[in-house]
């Protein structure tokens, strides 16, 4: 297929769309001499293989070319490497959900939530108000990506989240949809990339963890469990050596607080304005809680939930407190009971899993 007279070609790509492409920028080279080059060196690349590496390689290798070209191979990308269609019936057989296609392609599935009745100042909330689980999936190349929403009671967080990060999903927000709901209902949205089957089977292990829950104890519970502490001492230089930042003491509540920089507005913004990582204990060194707040980037998110969670610490909110700071800053609060010490250790293994992404980060051009 040739336009204006070039026959540079795309394996696997609409050659009206490239090669249309190719001759306005040929046009516009005013170079009847790299035409002519391109020309030849494609024709010979397309004779010798048709592949998109040599074509392309025969197309810039006159270094005047390449910036240029390339800029235009851009554009026209997006068709070479179309994504493929999603099967409903393998996402359907690895979710155990009934999938519908919507009219772009989405594959989705739903859960319902009807086995706990909630209601919702004062009205009892029909499930489809606002109460339905959902994943949607769509092709990306020759893999999938997946985003859904998950409803979840308080007691089924910790289950929703751990089967989500041990099948490869990410968790990418926990908040609340409704005030005065009883029992208390949050939504747990989660994300990834890679393989349909694996994705929906990742969903399915997600939603069958809190079917577990709920066929444990059919109504959601009120608490943690364990013993509530009472307030006593603490050793608050030992709580500085654990966690690595010093700790101050106020109305019998060691507290640490870490902050950082951002922009906003123009202006540097730190600690004194919100960007703040921290940790407050409670109680006394024997038996104590641990309430706080940790300050993250998107890279950071989901290596300090994962190790939040993996100390046995509970995520109960994950969200962003501004809008167009920079970087962009996610949030995510946390809660623990247990002896002093042990709690600290595990706020600081999640500081520590964000310092490793963090230190990359930085070696990043245009990172703040």
């Amino acid at each position: 297929m040739r336009v204006r007279g070039h026959s540079c070609f795309l394996q696997k790509v609409n050659p009206v769309e490239f090669e249309f492409r190719l001759a306005v920028y040929l046009v516009h080279s005013k170079s009847q001499e790299q035409t002519t080059q391109c020309q030849v060196r494609s024709r010979a690349a397309r004779r010798a293989s048709g592949t998109l590496e040599n074509t392309m390689n025969a197309c810039l290798s006159r270094p005047t070319l390449s910036i240029q070209l390339l800029l235009v191979l851009s554009v026209c990308m997006g068709p070479v490497f179309a994504a493929k269609e999603l099967d409903p019936a393998i996402i359907g057989e690895a979710s155990g959900a009934t999938p519908s296609v919507a009219e772009d392609g989405v594959v989705r599935i739903g859960w319902s939530r009807t086995d706990v009745a909630v209601t919702v100042d004062g009205m009892t909330l029909p499930p489809a108000a606002g109460l339905g689980s959902w994943a949607a999936f769509s092709a990306i190349g020759d893999r999938a990506m997946v985003m859904g929403d998950t409803v979840v009671f308080e007691d089924e967080v910790d289950a929703a989240m751990d089967a989500a990060f041990a099948h490869g999903l990410n968790v990418t927000a926990l908040h609340n949809h409704f005030f005065y709901d009883t029992p208390k209902v949050y939504f747990v949205h989660v994300g990834g990339e890679g393989e349909a089957d694996a994705l929906a089977a990742g969903v399915k292990a997600v939603w069958d963890a809190i079917r577990a829950v709920r066929a444990a104890r059919p109504q959601p519970a009120s608490g943690f469990g364990g013993a509530a502490p009472v307030a006593g001492d603490f050793d608050a230089d030992a709580l500085t050596e654990i966690v690595g930042h010093p700790a101050t003491t106020a109305d019998a509540v060691v507290k640490i607080t870490i902050g950082r920089a951002g922009h906003m507005h123009g202006q540097s913004i730190g600690a004194s304005m919100g960007l703040t990582t921290w940790a407050a204990f409670s109680g006394s060194d024997a038996v104590a809680t641990i309430d706080g707040d940790f300050i993250m980037s998107a890279n950071e998110v989901q290596p300090v939930l994962r190790a939040l969670r993996d100390a046995g610490l509970h995520i109960v909110a994950l969200h962003n407190h501004m809008t167009g700071e920079q970087p962009a800053f996610y949030f995510t609060h946390y809660w623990g009971k247990g002896p002093a010490a042990e709690l600290a250790r595990g706020f600081r293994t999640a500081l520590d899993a964000q310092a490793v992404v963090s230190k990359a980060q930085q070696h990043e051009p245009g990172r703040f």
